[in-house]
């Protein structure tokens, strides 16, 4: 008897409780929605991006993101399609914009226009426009949302440039820079032991380079592939001179994921090298009392003109509404403004927000920091990547053009001029309607 009066004591409490208090036990019963996040970055991003999962976690009860951390974006990129294909993809992912504007050229990323037009918070002219824009699909699918910007700047040794009588503020060009590392380069015995300048390995630096000579992908109408034009050819042969025949550059590549870079930026800091061209977001990486950072110069007569480029978060297309109002719900959190200064901060990637420049704590950062508004000042005048209609092919084309070149020691316009023909044989077939 004892036993029964107690169970219908309990189950009259849960009947009271649930008519004076409907919902309480649907919440406390009710898990979660949990979203999977995939992401890279070097390892100051990674942990910081860890820390912004955390503080969201914490700010709400209704979603919770277990991120999980990748090798690098092309791995990023490669175990996304393979998920896509298997039906197992994250549900929200940190893509450069060339893999998420090939996911979107293929319909594989969910449109976020429903859940942008639906919420009366989200204020899209606070976005800067060069990243926000680059999320947008050419059918107007806004297939991401920007999480930070990024772009390559010049990062010098203050005591090797001292030593070889060089003002930073007369490198207005890149042959102003090629002159520099000329100087800076120390040999022994037919040896380079100090080499006078390390471009970041990879096509994007050459691209970089490129776009300011006036160079770009496609003519205007978008029927010819222009990589092997005079633009493009003279700016990479000239990298691999300064690489292969007088030796005062060079590169790391190869190894596991970022350990190039590391070794690019170690021997700047060690002053084996006289600077190197690398991202904003190895700001955090860097002792500011033996580097300075300062924009890309031009080429030639022709303006600076690098890459603005921008890390985007989208969600693949099949993640169902639930998730993905949590996935969206993650991504408006991720680029609050004071989020975005927090990120900045310890990154030194560029907010995607004008008003992060507002934040107290980011202006007094700013001061005491100058370096960070170097990348924020160079993207104002930054290129925007143009679309790659050949559906990735002649970006693809161009990785192995600079692998030649800055690896294999082949001629800028051999190298070249197979990537052109490669990819416009391509554009040629869609073209024509095949």
């Amino acid at each position: 008897m004892k036993t029964r009066t107690y169970l219908q004591r309990f189950l009259a409490l849960i009947l009271m409780t649930s008519l004076l208090f409907p919902g309480m036990l649907a919440r406390a019963e009710a898990s979660p929605i949990s979203v999977e996040l995939w992401f890279a970055g070097g390892k100051t991003a990674v942990d910081v991006l860890r820390e912004i999962v955390d503080r969201f976690n914490q700010s709400q009860s209704e979603y919770h993101v277990n991120a999980l951390s990748q090798a690098d974006y092309d791995e990023t990129y490669q175990k996304l399609q393979a998920a896509i294909a298997g039906g197992n993809a994250p549900d929200v992912v940190l893509l450069n914009n060339i893999a998420g504007l090939s996911l979107a050229s293929k319909g594989l990323l969910a449109d976020l226009n429903p859940l942008i037009d639906a919420d009366p918070s989200f204020d899209r002219t606070d976005y800067i426009e060069t990243f926000f824009d680059a999320g947008c699909f050419i059918d107007g699918t806004q297939f991401s949302i920007p999480a930070y910007g990024t772009t390559q700047v010049l990062y010098y040794n203050i005591e090797l440039f001292e030593h070889a009588g060089i003002d930073p503020a007369s490198i207005r060009t890149w042959q102003d820079l090629g002159e520099a590392a000329r100087n800076i380069t120390v040999k022994e015995n037919g040896e380079t032991v100090v080499y006078g300048w390390e471009p970041m390995y990879g096509v994007a630096n050459l691209m970089d380079a490129v776009f300011s000579n006036g160079g770009k992908l496609f003519s205007d109408d978008m029927s010819t592939v222009l990589v092997n034009t005079p633009e493009w050819v003279e700016v990479w042969e000239q990298f691999r001179i300064w690489l292969h025949e007088e030796q005062t550059m060079r590169i790391h590549f190869g190894g596991q994921g970022w350990a190039y870079w590391y070794q690019t930026i170690d021997d700047v800091l060690r002053s084996v090298a006289g600077g190197y061209t690398g991202s904003s977001g190895d700001q955090a990486d860097l002792d500011f009392s033996i580097v300075a950072a300062m924009e890309q110069p031009g080429w030639g007569s022709n303006p600076s003109a690098p890459m603005a480029d921008a890390l985007h978060l989208g969600s693949p297309v099949g993640t169902d509404a639930d998730t993905l109002a949590g996935a969206y719900e993650f991504m408006k959190f991720f680029t609050d403004p004071e989020q975005q200064a927090y990120w900045s901060m310890n990154t030194g990637y560029v907010a995607v927000r004008k008003s992060t420049l507002e934040i107290p704590a980011f202006k007094a950062f700013a001061e005491a920091h100058p370096q960070v508004l170097v990348p924020i000042q160079q993207s104002m005048h930054g290129t925007v990547l143009q679309l790659d209609i050949t559906g990735g092919v002649l970006l693809n084309a161009l990785v192995i053009a600079a692998d030649q070149v800055e690896i294999e020691n082949i001629p800028a316009q051999v190298a070249l001029d197979q990537a052109a023909a490669e990819a416009q044989m391509v554009l040629d077939a869609i073209i024509a309607g095949e």
